[in-house]
């Protein structure tokens, strides 16, 4: 992280130990064209959403595209050190690879968030830092990028998976404000007809976190998917009300597994996490159980059980905002990203099961035909299909 006065050191310290604020470590030296001393390069700003680094989705894919794409460092327990040209390739994944996603010559300054009430002040620490560009990430940030994007005018900011929403929710724009958010329901639709094709009891489940519309758009394009490939199949959901309790998905995650669900689609944070745990021990006693994981792919967490992940690529949505800001092309605006514009993916299937090829062409085609339009995701779960409480 670049150097920065004693005065916003204090600060730090003290939002450390009121409000839960952690600055991270700083980093060893980024990999970089620029000759420069690292602390003359632009820093680029990132606030995590809950559940942090180690997530093993979503914060870990924006933190991949800011660390190693675009800072090409990686960050272990003793700071950033540099990453090497084939780690960062290799972490670009078979849908990116193709991309030329070089570093960029910044400084990453993260910070982690406790509770929801530390988003604002980290933000706006950022600000008082002098960063480049100030980046928020997660729905859950929406109010605090609005507040202090109007409070700091003249910094560029990036807010991943909400628009900004007025008091009716009503989608509005600033100018200093981009906002991407993604069509998740393709690619949950793509996950959930493979879980359909893979499925031998007829009955998959997903464990949730938040039931929120996010979330819902998950379900909806999950259930699709399974109805689309096996129409006769059982979709049992549960939602954990969290995406931070790993003991709770695990259990959510066994109880699914005990009503004969033998494919789980876990979108829950680290809740989803515990599922994926949940599969791994259930594969690990003979089961012939499956899990799909989400955002960013957790296959070397249980290589005998993932199956494959819904991929969102917080990661080049993250990279590309960098670059844009760099070049002096980031401007305010929403966008929106599904499988057509690379915004969303399916991680490799890398095990094997009966009538593998047949099945990845049917995934195949089905993808071909959301991304040329002749097919719609549904984004809504009907009533007669909503999930029901916890048992």
């Amino acid at each position: 992280m670049g150097p920065h006065r004693r005065s916003v050191s204090l600060v730090l310290c003290l939002l450390a130990a009121f409000t839960g604020c952690k600055k991270e470590a700083p980093p060893a030296g980024p990999e970089s064209s620029d000759t420069r001393p690292s602390g003359s390069k632009p820093s680029i700003g990132l606030v995590l959403g809950l559940g942090g680094r180690g997530d093993h989705a979503f914060n870990d894919s924006a933190l991949r595209g800011l660390e190693l794409w675009a800072a090409g460092v990686k960050y272990e327990k003793a700071g950033y050190q540099q990453a090497s040209a084939a780690e960062r390739q290799d972490s670009l994944g078979p849908d990116l690879a193709a991309r030329e996603l070089g570093p960029l010559g910044i400084t990453p300054v993260v910070l982690q968030s406790r509770v929801a009430e530390d988003y604002e002040p980290n933000l706006q620490l950022l600000a008082e830092q002098q960063v480049s560009l100030a980046m928020g990430v997660g729905f859950m940030l929406e109010n605090a990028v609005e507040q202090v994007a109007r409070r700091n005018p003249s910094l560029p900011f990036l807010l991943v998976d909400s628009p900004l929403l007025d008091a009716q929710g009503r989608v509005f724009t600033l100018p200093n404000v981009r906002t991407v958010t993604f069509r998740e329901e393709e690619g949950c639709f793509l996950a959930g007809a493979l879980a359909g094709l893979v499925t031998k009891t007829g009955r998959v489940g997903m464990v949730g976190g938040m039931k929120v519309p996010l979330v819902q758009r998950y379900e909806a394009g999950f259930r699709a998917g399974v109805a689309a490939t096996n129409p006769k199949a059982t979709v049992l959901v549960n939602y954990t009300g969290s995406f931070t309790d790993f003991a709770l998905g695990k259990q959510v995650g066994q109880d699914l597994l005990l009503k004969k669900t033998d494919v789980l689609f876990a979108a829950a944070g680290v809740d989803g996490l515990g599922a994926i745990q949940a599969v791994k021990e259930a594969r690990d006693a003979g089961g012939a159980v499956y899990v799909i994981g989400v955002d960013s792919d957790p296959s070397h967490l249980a290589p005998q059980a993932v199956l494959s992940a819904v991929l969102k690529h917080v990661d080049l949505v993250v990279y590309e905002a960098v670059r844009d800001q760099l070049q002096g092309r980031l401007k305010g605006g929403s966008l929106s990203l599904g499988l057509k514009e690379g915004g969303m993916g399916l991680a490799p299937v890398r095990l094997e099961f009966p009538g593998k090829a047949e099945a990845l062409r049917t995934v195949d085609a089905l993808r071909a035909r959301i991304i040329s339009g002749e097919l719609k995701v549904p984004t809504h779960v009907a009533p007669s299909e909503a999930a029901g409480p916890l048992p």
